[in-house]
């Protein structure tokens, strides 16, 4: 499941930059409760993307430099015994085969 953690994260990171309230790497690092290593890891995957990112100092904030969507959609279905466990964009839904 961290691949959708990953996933997760991609999509916070992308909302508090389009909306330039990131804060320092510090302070998003802190926010997400991960390392500031793993923000600019984040970062990177979403340059890989070609999202043009830069950071302003004196709003202390990450901001886009160019138009840039991201839409993250997450669907998973394991079948286990009578229960079929559904993953929707990290909420989990269990259910038995028989409902």
């Amino acid at each position: 499941m961290n691949s959708i953690k990953n996933l997760e994260r991609l999509q916070q990171i992308h909302f508090l930059i389009e909306n330039e309230s990131t804060g320092s790497p510090k302070e998003l690092a802190s926010r997400l409760d991960i390392s500031e290593r793993s923000i600019y890891l984040l970062m990177e995957q979403l340059k890989d993307f070609n999202a043009h990112i830069s950071y302003d100092r004196s709003r202390k904030t990450y901001y886009y430099k160019n138009e840039f969507k991201l839409q993250v959609q997450v669907s998973v279905s394991v079948s286990n015994n009578d229960e079929v466990t559904e993953v929707f964009g990290g909420s989990y839904f269990v259910k038995s085969k028989t409902s």
